[in-house]
């Protein structure tokens, strides 16, 4: 995601693994949706830390 974030680079990147890793979780636990190839494990990764950093930033900003 592009822009400042509030946590500097090393939380960004641990913030995007981890969207990733809860991506791939939700499609394949929750939703039952199969492991896919190698593109829709690209796109579940992407969206999630997405996802997780859009959440992240929501809460920085309204905590400062």
């Amino acid at each position: 995601m592009p822009g400042p974030d509030p946590g500097g680079i090393i939380v960004t990147i641990l913030i995007g693994i981890a969207g990733a890793f809860v991506g791939g979780f939700v499609t394949q636990n929750i939703l039952g949706m199969g492991a896919g190839g190698f593109i829709w494990t690209i796109l579940v990764a992407t969206l999630g830390a997405i996802i997780l950093l859009a959440v992240y930033r929501l809460l920085t900003r309204r905590m400062a």
